[in-house]
């Protein structure tokens, strides 16, 4: 069963919920990851990822909190990879040091909604740094992913058709929505700023295949105007706890070719196999292949909790069988008979 992201509390009813378990649950993830890449069948890789397990070493000062805390991003490059590259370069400058992070020592609700707050304007302010960098043409695009840990709290926020998984006690937890004409609240969002779609390959504009991304300043309006290509990213905010054993981040490129739910079961059974993160995303990758996907491909699994370990039996090996001349059967047969007697 693939649990719908209308199902995940929103940030208001995870903070208010806040202060009633943080006493009652001490649960803290124990956070490792892993990740991998692969070209795919394309003629250039346009993706990257970032990929922090300790988040605190990174940015210090800048952002204190006393529980494990973790930063993982995905950016699907389009149109050429300049505007991906440039988010892995800055994304820890625009997320963190240039950002309004909440300055509170509390981690409540106000803290939470401001945290939302900055992140949504981290995507915007980084939509427009995109407008004005002259190494990377207005062609050029990218969809974003990121996801926060700050100890028990992940906050996810979503521009384009990367997606988020939550396995939740061997459910798949959609923890963003995909932006794409397909999806309808999407659909009628774009159609009332006066944008369409190509019928036959779903482009928005007939230029592309999502709603949502950074840069692209060839298709948006100017600055300050409504444009049916937004940079706003959606953002959830769930309370972890011990039934979340791990994360899944991915590209399009996985999830055209699998559901969310076929990606948890594969990693489960990888973490209860060998409890290796990293493995665990390179045969996300290997399966996408051999489903005959069609894009780059880029997968981050973030263990939440140590998995109980299963395992499996090892198959015997069957043994070759052989035919034996009239001969030699007449021999066996003389032998066994001699024996009897």
């Amino acid at each position: 069963m693939i649990v719908s992201p209308e199902s995940v509390l929103s940030c208001t009813e995870t903070i208010n919920n806040a202060g009633m378990e943080s006493s009652a649950v001490n649960f803290v993830p124990n956070i490792h990851s892993g990740s991998h890449s692969d070209i795919g069948p394309r003629d250039s890789m346009d993706d990257e990822h970032i990929r922090i397990d300790d988040l605190s070493a990174h940015v210090g000062a800048l952002f204190k909190c006393p529980f494990p805390s973790a930063f993982y991003a995905v950016f699907d490059g389009h149109g050429g990879p300049e505007a991906a590259a440039y988010m892995k370069r800055h994304a820890m400058r625009l997320f963190f040091e240039d950002a309004d992070l909440p300055q509170r020592t509390d981690m409540d609700a106000v803290f939470f909604r401001e945290l939302e707050n900055s992140h949504r304007k981290a995507f915007l302010q980084a939509d427009q740094a995109l407008s004005e960098e002259h190494s990377v043409r207005s062609s050029c695009g990218t969809t974003a992913l990121t996801a926060l840990i700050l100890g028990r709290h992940l906050l996810v926020a979503n521009a384009g058709d990367c997606r988020a998984v939550l396995c939740k006690k061997g459910t798949a937890v959609d923890m963003s929505r995909d932006h794409k004409p397909s999806y309808l609240p999407e659909r009628m969002r774009v159609e009332q700023l006066g944008g369409f779609f190509d019928d036959e390959y779903e482009c928005l504009n007939d230029s592309i295949r999502v709603t949502r991304a950074l840069g692209d300043w060839g298709l948006k309006l100017p600055l300050g105007s409504l444009s049916p290509l937004i940079a706003e990213p959606d953002v959830q905010q769930v309370m972890l706890t011990e039934d979340d054993e791990f994360l899944i981040i991915g590209c399009d490129g996985i999830w055209d070719v699998m559901s969310s739910e076929y990606a948890v079961k594969l990693v489960r059974l990888g973490l209860r196999r060998h409890d290796d993160p990293q493995q665990c995303a390179k045969e996300l990758v290997e399966e996408a292949l051999r489903l005959n996907t069609s894009d780059n491909l880029t997968v981050i699994v973030v263990r939440l909790s140590s998995p109980e370990r299963v395992e499996f039996p090892r198959q015997r090996p069957r043994l070759g069988t052989c035919r034996l001349s009239e001969e030699a059967l007449s021999r066996l047969r003389s032998l066994l008979e001699g024996k009897l007697m």
